[in-house]
């Protein structure tokens, strides 16, 4: 079912997304070489319970299929996509880690992620990631009301493979607001013109992940962590977004 938002309840959606937005930015400055995943993820807990707020992965469960999440963020390495559980590792230089932040608030949801250089990267990882937010915005402006969910992808894939890399076919954006996940599902990949039509009120999360190779994917035995099947690196950006007045507006921006 998708559910179409009432203004008090994007108004609540917009706060979950402001906290979101904040706790990103917060994360990213403190990315360096050195610091764990684990340090981060307590940064991050911490600047959100301080808005009053809660992490809305941690706990989530997936229906007994594995444990229930057990971070409050997510932290994904290199060649891992999403879903990277926070830990002890250590940041090393010239590695790339995708921060994904998920914020509960008066019931509402936010999500969001970005990918963040730890130094100084390669030149072909830095093009990786520029080409992944670049697919997220093409992909947003196709957000817009009475066109269909498979605009948004169709445009995502068409510029991640212009430029040599894949889209991951496995996991995909999704309506997001009063759950964490809801439809309709929002793939990076698909036929223009075909999918449910989108409509004002819709609250969606857009989120390409694009691999540096090919687009398989695989769990590992943690149940959580989704990597790359040939080890090369993998970049997630994403924004939560309200289509308003027939327009897409970014909610997780600071």
């Amino acid at each position: 079912m998708i559910y179409i938002k009432t203004k008090k309840e994007i108004d609540l959606i917009r706060e979950s997304s402001r906290i979101v937005a904040e706790t990103l930015q917060l994360l990213k400055r403190n990315v360096r070489p050195g610091i764990t995943t684990k340090e981060l993820d307590q940064i991050a807990e911490d600047y959100i319970l301080s808005n009053n707020a809660i992490a809305a992965f941690k706990g989530y469960s997936q229906g007994g299929s594995s444990i229930d999440y057990p971070g409050a963020i997510c932290a994904s390495i290199d060649e891992q996509v999403v879903h990277g559980i926070p830990g002890n590792r250590v940041l090393k230089e010239g590695e790339i880690i995708s921060l994904d932040v998920g914020v509960k608030k008066d019931g509402y949801y936010g999500d969001a992620a970005l990918t963040v250089a730890v130094g100084n990267i390669s030149e072909e990882k830095r093009k990786l990631m520029e080409v992944t937010e670049k697919s997220l915005y093409l992909g947003i402006e196709q957000a817009i009301e009475n066109n269909k969910v498979h605009d948004i992808s169709a445009a995502v894939q068409e510029y991640v493979e212009a430029n040599g890399f894949s889209v991951v076919r496995d996991l995909c954006g999704h309506g997001v607001g009063k759950h964490l996940h809801e439809d309709p599902s929002i793939p990076n990949f698909g036929k223009q013109g075909t999918g449910p039509k989108l409509k004002n009120g819709m609250t969606i999360a857009i989120e390409p992940m694009v691999n540096l190779g090919r687009y398989e994917v695989k769990t590992l035995f943690d149940g959580w962590t989704v990597i790359a099947t040939d080890g090369l690196a993998s970049a997630h950006f994403e924004h939560t977004i309200l289509i308003f007045n027939g327009q897409p507006e970014i909610l997780t921006v600071v």
